[in-house]
């Protein structure tokens, strides 16, 4: 841990922030360096307050935050640990860049195609458009920094956007400044074995287990107007949805 001490101090030096701020920065170097490695558990809060020189309360106060962030889980009786795991709320509509962005982490995506053309019977019957409608077509690879988190491929209605090319980062971004972004939708989620070419693209191992997730997207006034089928990678990404009783 003296690695993370040595962030500690260098953080100290010229930050303004609040120390349990500090020792979340700390903490976020600290696993991007490779200090904290994936699935280690993290020393007692005990020991981190005494090793660093900050109180216990100091101490539990960023492991709070990092842990309602994700990046650190919780286990009863066994301690803190890094979470190399996402979690994705299933009840919220958020993109994968902002989902990503709330967890201190950088997206960014790979093309592997972007395309104009007819809908396909499918498309048509999914985003109840007429035969020979246009659609644009989005396919690309979605990375957390340097993780390859999912292959997404999306047909938008053509109608919903100015161009093929206004879509550079987000998707989302860009159907929202055409004020065409989704305020509902469907999403459906099953298990699947990858696949060669999805574990080539995952840089994983075929067979391994995956998500498929389809969402169609709506805007206000009923109209579908997205409908995205992604692959995610089954070790790095957890769904999840709060139920309540009716």
């Amino acid at each position: 841990m003296s690695q993370l001490s040595q962030l500690m101090q260098n953080l100290a030096v010229t930050s303004n922030l609040p120390l349990y701020q500090q020792l979340q920065r700390a903490l976020r170097e600290a696993i991007d360096q490779g200090v904290l490695g994936p699935a280690e558990a993290l020393p007692a809060e005990r020991q981190l307050a005494t090793e660093l020189g900050i109180s216990r309360i100091t101490v539990r106060k960023a492991i709070d935050g990092l842990v309602e962030e994700g990046l650190l889980v919780r286990r009863a009786g066994s301690g803190n640990f890094i979470n190399r795991r996402f979690e994705k709320n299933f009840a919220k509509l958020t993109s994968f860049s902002e989902d990503m962005r709330s967890r201190g982490r950088t997206p960014r995506s790979v093309w592997l195609k972007r395309s104009e053309g007819l809908v396909t019977p499918d498309e048509a019957l999914r985003l109840r458009l007429s035969p020979g409608a246009a659609v644009y077509r989005f396919n690309r690879i979605r990375f957390a920094d340097d993780i390859p988190m999912c292959v997404e491929y999306a047909t938008i209605a053509a109608s919903a956007l100015p161009s093929l090319e206004a879509v550079d980062a987000s998707m989302y971004e860009a159907l929202e400044a055409a004020g065409n972004r989704p305020v509902r939708a469907l999403q459906r989620l099953s298990a699947l074995l990858l696949n060669a070419e999805q574990a080539r693209l995952l840089q994983t191992k075929e067979g391994d287990a995956g998500l498929c997730v389809e969402r169609l997207g709506f805007l206000r006034d009923g109209c579908a107007v997205e409908f995205c089928r992604s692959f995610f990678r089954g070790d790095m990404y957890d769904f999840v949805a709060e139920l309540n009783a009716a």
